[in-house]
């Protein structure tokens, strides 16, 4: 699969080789209002995927500058991280790791896609590796912490690629990918891999992989959508797709990764950022987008959230009507349980008559 000169069509779909030097799968034209309705895809004012669009100020692409060196452009990094002329190796396979890569400057854009070429691998077995790596958007930069190498209680955008399975009680498959939006509130719960917290999530099978490994995630009037390409087949696969997701602008872009007992390569092959050329309504533009506070408007918190196999989410406490509905299904099955047990009683007494 080519990793450079690729081009995106329609929005989310096929990648397919391009032109040499034409960035990977960005935006695609405005879709005619007839196959809008045919197909029932939400596409708007899509960008045809030309560098322009392409954000280098935000961007991570080889050949990188500062192999060697403690400096790069446009990006600082931290801890175990260690930059070559093939990838930014945020931790090796070794134990008790932690690194990251952070861009300087905070991204004013509402509208954004961002894909990276990412490899997770290394000689552990079956639940024998980890840990994770995160994919930030976030206010604070270069903080250590115990997300992954980054801080707790972050103000922003976490997604996380984890290969460990910390809850011995999931039923989740790993590897494992979730997302986590935060004002500064809550906590990560390493314990429960998250669980707590997480808004959606899906099974993705990125280890260990002998081909190159996608993650694609835009953000585009309050939806929050991730893809991968995991297959070597340049298509994108659906992970997660969310509405209702309010981020500022004016934070940063990065990447951490963190080993415990247990280690892995995690590495960083590029990240490329894109404007999405969005139209907004008069007063969206009247807001000030700095000022908004990281949110998402679901109609149940995250931690009413139990585990599905299939990574999926159902509900878990039942409140107001399903209590209801509940107790009536209970009611009527005691009735129609008590209605046979009397029926069948009196069959007894009559044949129990027949013997006298």
């Amino acid at each position: 699969m080519a990793t450079e000169g690729w081009m995106w069509r329609w929005g989310w779909g096929r990648r397919f080789p391009g032109r040499s030097g034409l960035p990977g799968p960005g935006p695609g034209p405005t879709m005619p209002l007839f196959l809008f309705l045919l197909l029932g895809s939400v596409v708007a004012d899509i960008t045809d995927g030309n560098s322009e669009h392409l954000k280098r100020e935000h961007s991570l692409i080889k050949p990188y500058q500062g192999v060697g060196s403690s400096f790069m452009p446009l990006w600082d990094f931290q801890g175990s991280t260690m930059l070559t002329s093939q990838y930014v190796r945020l931790t090796p396979d070794e134990r008790s790791k932690e690194g990251s890569i952070w861009n300087h400057q905070p991204c004013f854009l509402k509208d954004w896609e961002m894909h990276v070429h990412f490899k997770v691998h290394g000689t552990g077995k079956k639940n024998l590796h980890g840990d994770s790596i995160a994919l930030w958007y976030t206010r604070d930069r270069l903080v250590p912490g115990p997300v992954f190498g980054s801080k707790d209680n972050f103000h922003g955008l976490a997604i996380f690629l984890d290969t460990y399975p910390n809850d011995d009680t999931t039923e989740r498959v790993f590897p494992y990918i979730s997302v986590m939006v935060n004002n500064g509130s809550l906590s990560y719960d390493h314990s429960k891999d998250g669980r707590w917290t997480e808004l959606a999530g899906c099974t993705a099978d990125f280890r260990n992989r002998d081909h190159d490994t996608f993650l694609a995630v835009r953000y585009s009037r309050g939806r929050l959508t991730v893809m991968t390409d995991l297959e070597d087949k340049n298509e994108w696969k659906n992970c997660i797709d969310i509405t209702g997701v309010r981020l500022p602008t004016g934070y940063y872009f990065g990447a951490s990764a963190g080993t415990g007992d247990l280690s892995d390569n995690h590495d960083i092959i590029s990240i490329k950022l894109f404007q999405l050329m969005v139209e907004h309504t008069p007063d969206e533009e009247n807001i000030d987008w700095t000022k908004i506070e990281p949110s998402v408007n679901f109609l149940k918190s995250p931690k009413d959230n139990v585990d599905d196999p299939t990574g999926n989410f159902r509900s878990g406490p039942l409140t107001g009507w399903r209590v209801f509905l509940l107790l009536l299904c209970a009611l009527l099955g005691i009735i129609v349980c008590a209605v046979v047990g009397a029926v069948v009683f009196q069959k007894r007494q009559e044949r129990n008559k027949r013997f006298y």
